[in-house]
């Protein structure tokens, strides 16, 4: 592949579009941009919020930790940060700047604003509408389909930004569905590595930064730590470590940010984490690690494609699918055994379901990458599941149209079911 090739040139925009820095779980933080949004749209402090969100944004916010907020958890405290201190022009980063005195002033708001919460149901898996009021004056910003991708702003009856939204398409992004594996296999061999360098270190940067945090500090269930206190610390236990303790410093409040992927900040460090581990422990070049990365990361939004951003088909299993192609391809490994190494992996963790963000996504994350690697073992030692064995078929394109229909079709009524349980029904 080329770089005058219109394949390659998507792969790199996909690459850009994809991985960008957040602070803070990425659905909350979408809630805080929405609200940032129409507070300077309104352009005074609203006295009364109405929040509307599909099911699997209040899952998605209702138990995670909001950073920048004084430890605040839910829908109310991410509203209230983007209304008090958020900065719309910073996107994901909105509440990456927040004073002390503007924690405090959150606290009151949310103790003397009429917020209201409402389910709103509108066949689209990912919609944000924040309503903002003050006297007879009103502010009301829509988002859908992915967390920054603003599809309506009004002010007082007046529609001051429109666009259509097409069901679940992504409108505005590079077409996904160009990704298949053996073009991206093509394209991780033959990328100028000055193409996609900035935004993979960028990655390498912020996800190792916050996964040592994680083992640092004191936050949520402290998975990464326990790993390494009960397994020992040889690479692989070190690779599911790593990555399970970054999760669990960003679901807690950890204030650093994250680069993503597939719009989730857990994907992201799961893609990532694991692959430099490896890369450290074997010594290799820079140029190779990010290669690896490339795959790694293309690789699990290839898989998240067809499944789409929200789902009760837990992220984390594509992901780590993704962090073990990359790791097999820093042990040399031929595109057969790229291929078979996600297979191997999807065939074992395919049913972890999302019941939102909170602590256990780490323990979720461990497994995934866990399995992964297992996946890159059983190839090496001449062992694969083979097409037939359940979800699994002959061809690996097959195989991953399979896990898209589970966690999109298949998946549906459980993630119906997990909402309905989350909000008391």
């Amino acid at each position: 592949m080329n770089r005058d090739d219109n394949k390659y040139r998507a792969y790199v925009a996909i690459l850009r579009e994809e991985l960008v820095p957040a602070m803070g779980c990425t659905e909350p933080i979408a809630l805080a941009y929405a609200a940032a949004v129409a507070k300077k749209t309104l352009g005074a402090m609203p006295e009364r919020v109405v929040i509307g969100a599909s099911g699997s944004i209040i899952k998605n916010v209702k138990s995670v930790v909001v950073p920048n907020t004084g430890h605040q958890k839910g829908i109310a405290a991410a509203a209230a940060a983007g209304i008090v201190a958020g900065d719309p022009e910073k996107k994901l980063e909105v509440i990456s700047q927040v004073t002390p005195q503007q924690i405090d002033e959150m606290k009151r708001f949310l103790a003397t604003t009429d917020i209201r919460v409402e389910h709103i149901e509108n066949g689209i898996t990912f919609e944000i509408v924040v309503t903002l009021f003050r006297g007879a004056s009103y502010a009301k910003v829509r988002i859908a389909n992915y967390h920054t991708n603003v599809v309506l702003v009004e002010k007082d009856g007046q529609v001051l930004y429109q666009t259509q939204v097409v069901g679940e398409k992504e409108e505005g992004l590079t077409d996904h569905t160009l990704l298949n594996m053996k073009d991206i296999w093509d394209f991780i061999q033959t990328v100028d590595i000055a193409d996609i360098r900035e935004v993979l270190e960028r990655q390498v940067r912020c996800n190792m930064a916050i996964a040592e945090e994680g083992i640092r500090g004191d936050y949520g269930a402290n998975i990464g730590s326990i790993l390494l206190d009960t397994e020992g610390n040889d690479v692989q236990v070190r690779a599911k470590a790593m990555a399970a303790a970054g999760s669990d410093a960003r679901m807690n409040g950890c204030e650093l940010p994250v680069i993503i992927n597939s719009g989730s900040g857990n994907q992201g460090i799961t893609v990532s984490v694991p692959v430099v581990v490896y890369a450290q422990e074997l010594g290799v070049s820079e140029d190779t690690l990010y290669r690896a990365l490339a795959l790694s990361n293309l690789t699990a939004i290839h898989q998240k494609t067809p499944i789409g951003r929200l789902s009760a088909y837990c992220g984390a299993v594509s992901a780590g699918a993704g962090a073990a192609a990359g790791i097999a391809y820093l042990y040399g490994g031929s595109f057969e055994e790229i291929t078979q190494t996600v297979v191997n992996a999807l065939a074992v963790v395919s049913g972890i379901v999302c019941d939102g963000a909170k602590a256990s996504c780490a323990a979720k994350i461990a497994s995934a990458v866990e399995a992964g690697i297992l996946g890159m073992h059983m190839f090496d030692h001449g062992k694969k599941f083979d097409g037939g064995d359940g979800i699994v078929m002959d061809q690996v394109e097959d195989t991953l149209k399979n896990v898209g229909r589970l966690g999109k079709q298949g998946m549906k009524e459980t993630n119906e079911e997990i909402i309905k349980m989350m909000i008391g029904q």
